[in-house]
């Protein structure tokens, strides 16, 4: 079930970013098409995140102390970038312009999913 809200979260913030950056859009016609896109991008976003964001922080983490935390700014733009590509390849209408839309669009899914998921109250019980 959190797996579900999570998707959910992001594909509520993968919206956000659709509607405030110029250069991230959803070309699906009507707003059924669009938010099963979005969830479609939630998902292969998600993925993109699990699999790499770890391994990236580890091979990278002189840059996080160099820079102190602001490399991972362009870390999370390449990764929609990255999402946009794997979205293009399997047909599915989401595109990423460029880098920065994608660093912005980035900077936008990372601060409303943090606010949505403080509205989602969080499980009392242990999923051990």
């Amino acid at each position: 079930m959190r797996i579900l809200i999570r998707v959910v979260v992001t594909a509520v913030a993968l919206w956000v970013a659709t509607a405030v950056v110029a250069g991230v859009d959803v070309t699906a016609g009507s707003g059924a098409k669009r938010a099963l896109t979005l969830l479609v991008v939630a998902v292969i976003f998600g993925v993109v995140n699990a699999v790499l964001k770890p391994l990236i922080k580890v091979f990278g983490c002189a840059f996080y102390v160099l820079t102190l935390g602001l490399f991972a700014l362009l870390v999370n733009a390449a990764l929609l970038m990255l999402t946009s590509w794997i979205a293009d390849e399997l047909d599915v209408p989401f595109h990423v312009e460029w880098f920065w839309p994608a660093f912005w669009g980035a900077i936008i899914i990372g601060v409303v999913s943090w606010l949505l998921g403080l509205l989602v109250p969080e499980n009392d019980r242990d999923d051990r």
